[in-house]
């Protein structure tokens, strides 16, 4: 049987702001670039995985900061977020390329990057550098702003809508799963037909 790789603890990488600006003088003292991003992350698609892959091959040390349920619903509606936040976190967390994930409250994460201090803040390609939310604040300090690749209509808010309005371009799978936990997935049907299928978990 193949040796497995010993993995950390997922939850252990959850922490809070105080506890994140406990680990990161270490870090920062051994020579490691600090790289941060930040987003919702609701219904965790492709979109979401290739770019956090990229942004955290930009450094060594790589935390997501994630939109609270609150902080979603002030951003995007009140029927989001679909994926409750410690389930977004957790989702994140068991990523190999994340090192920490943490929540936050307000509307923009200019608090967090004051605290922080990255040497390196990413988001997608979607947006312009000029548009990107802190990029004053990380530049003031010699740090750099990034994005990376853009991948073109992969988004949650495409998702819901081929779910809520599904079209003759591909079909939609909607099932219910026996485990008692809540959360959401969301795959692909096998090509030719190239629809989403999306589950919710039974609620406990």
């Amino acid at each position: 049987m193949p040796e497995m790789k010993a993995n950390r603890d997922t939850k252990s990488k959850i922490v809070s702001l105080n506890e994140l600006l406990a680990h990161v003088p270490r870090h920062r003292r051994d020579g490691r670039t600090i790289v941060f991003t930040n987003g919702c992350f609701d219904l965790l698609h492709v979109g979401h995985v290739t770019h956090l892959q990229e942004a955290a091959g930009m450094g060594d040390l790589f935390i997501v900061a994630v939109n609270s349920d609150a902080g979603v619903r002030r951003l995007k509606g009140p029927e989001r977020p679909v994926v409750n936040e410690q389930d977004r976190a957790l989702m994140l967390a068991a990523l190999e390329c994340v090192d920490f994930v943490v929540l936050f409250n307000d509307s923009t994460p200019i608090r967090l990057l004051e605290r922080i201090r990255p040497d390196v803040l990413v988001k997608g390609g979607a947006y312009a550098l000029n548009e990107i939310v802190g990029r004053h604040i990380v530049e003031s300090y010699g740090g750099h702003v990034r994005t990376t690749s853009h991948r073109g209509g992969i988004s949650t808010s495409a998702l819901l809508r081929a779910i809520r309005e599904p079209d003759t371009g591909g079909d939609v799978f909607v099932g219910r799963l026996a485990e008692p936990s809540g959360g959401a997935i969301v795959g692909r049907l096998a090509e030719p037909s190239g629809g989403a299928i999306v589950g919710r978990l039974a609620e406990p």
